[in-house]
């Protein structure tokens, strides 16, 4: 490799590393020694040589792919030349106007509809050169805008009419359906990607690593999560289920044999001249924890209260028993909605309709939960039950009922909290991170990551 060359791949894995992918060293002499063994005349093959040896999950392969195409671009400037000379006008500037805008819209619908990727690819550069495009902007503002090209052409907005041009060829209205959504969706992403090539170009690849790319789905905070990064973490739950139930199983398994059986070890060495060649333990007793979770599902913090529970459902049989509640000031149980075999968009459906169940006021209230909780399930726990609790202790300055909170705790075997924002925000404004966490173990659980650590610590 040459200086630039190492330069650029050393910001490169430092940029992976930032996003959440552990790169260790061992791991990057291996991709040096990969890119040493392959030819370099093809971008695909020094981007799967990387991948080979730096990525470890599937689901950190957006995120990596995202970084290289930053750091290792596929096209520069304008791109391909001539893909933006059709949108020039006689003195050479770009057209945007709106017969330009009309015109390019039926460009893309065509192209969309006949699923031209190649076609697609090229669209993709020159709408944001010509509608994304912010010259004159203040110091510290980047040029290019992926959201601006994006209101300004909307291609969501034609999904409507690539859906009839895909039923016109004769496809199904489900499969119509999915196939548009799919190609918008494919397109949106490719337009987010020039635009940020652009931005690297004027502002250098380590700025957009640092501000505009998202670290990989498993270490994104449910918080801050868009539409598109939650249906990605719902298809991520069960796959992150799978694997942690066979982690478990294997665990259990290293754990059968209970404390050594003395009496029997040395009666069986008798054979064998008083030499213990083979140890003999007790039977260890099976132990299952009997959950219960008690989930505030209000505002921001719903959608990591729901992957909690789709994960701690995914993963029942690691449980004896399982009872699930959700609040904002009223208590509202939804156990029932976990049924074996539950599709996951039902589940999440039916989860979002109770919340209406959970809200008296619509205002949330930590302590008329807990209270509510002691006075109608308080059976609910018991010697060898866990409490769960979920939420982000911001109770809108109301009664905090802690000693209610001390007799739940009293009544489970074991109680834990956790709280999807980041620790330095505990204890600022109406949270009572602190208050709370003097009775019951609080535990920073932000993205999946976590969650699946303290799912696998739990049982």
């Amino acid at each position: 490799m040459t200086s630039g060359l190492v330069d650029r791949h050393i910001a490169f894995l430092e940029a992976l590393r930032g996003a959440g992918l552990s790169v260790s060293l061992a791991e990057d002499l291996d991709a040096v020694a990969a890119l040493s063994a392959l030819p370099w005349d093809r971008r695909e093959t020094v981007r799967d040589a990387y991948a080979a040896t730096l990525v470890k999950k599937q689901v950190q392969r957006p995120t990596f792919e995202t970084l290289f195409d930053v750091y290792f671009p596929s096209l520069v400037g304008e791109g391909v030349q001539g893909a933006e000379d059709e949108s020039r006008d006689e003195t050479g500037q770009v057209r945007d106007n709106a017969e330009a805008l009309a015109e390019f819209r039926e460009q893309l619908l065509e192209a969309l509809a006949d699923g031209d990727e190649e076609r697609l690819a090229r669209l993709a550069v020159e709408m944001v050169g010509r509608f994304g495009a912010m010259p004159g902007r203040g110091p510290g503002l980047s040029s290019w805008s992926a959201y601006t090209a994006l209101q300004r052409v909307s291609p969501s907005q034609l999904v409507d009419r690539i859906v009839a041009a895909l039923l016109a060829e004769g496809r199904t209205d489900d499969e119509a359906a999915r196939t548009a959504g799919r190609r918008v969706g494919a397109f949106t992403r490719q337009v987010e990607a020039d635009a940020r090539r652009r931005i690297a170009e004027e502002k250098g690849p380590d700025h957009v690593a640092n501000v505009a790319v998202k670290p990989s789905i498993d270490r994104l905070d449910f918080t801050a999560a868009r539409k598109a990064d939650l249906e990605e973490m719902r298809r991520e739950i069960y796959p992150l289920a799978r694997r942690l139930a066979t982690r478990l199983t294997k665990e259990h398994h290293a754990r059968r044999r209970g404390h050594l059986d003395f009496r029997r070890t040395v009666r069986a060495s008798m054979s064998t001249g008083g030499v213990p060649l083979v140890t003999h333990h007790r039977p260890k007793r099976p132990h299952r924890t009997e959950l219960v979770v008690l989930c505030d599902v209000s505002g921001s913090v719903a959608s990591f209260a729901q992957f909690t529970l789709l994960l701690v459902f995914a993963l029942r049989d690691q449980f004896q028993k399982v009872r699930a509640f959700t609040f904002i000031d009223h208590v509202h149980e939804v156990t029932h909605h976990f049924t074996p075999g539950a599709d996951v968009v039902d589940v999440m459906s039916d989860l979002a309709a109770s919340t209406a169940h959970a809200a008296l006021w619509g205002r949330t209230n930590y302590g008329r939960a807990f209270t509510k909780f002691t006075e109608e399930h308080a059976d609910a726990l018991g010697p060898k039950s866990s409490l769960l609790i979920l939420g982000d202790a911001r109770s809108n300055y109301s009664d905090l009922a802690l000693d209610r909170l001390q007799a739940m705790a009293g009544a489970a075997r074991h109680s834990w909290w956790l709280n999807p924002e980041h620790h330095r925000h505990w204890d600022t404004g109406d949270s009572v991170a602190g208050r709370y966490g003097e009775v019951v173990p609080m535990v920073e659980c932000r993205n999946l990551t976590q969650l699946g650590e303290f799912v696998h610590d739990l049982v």
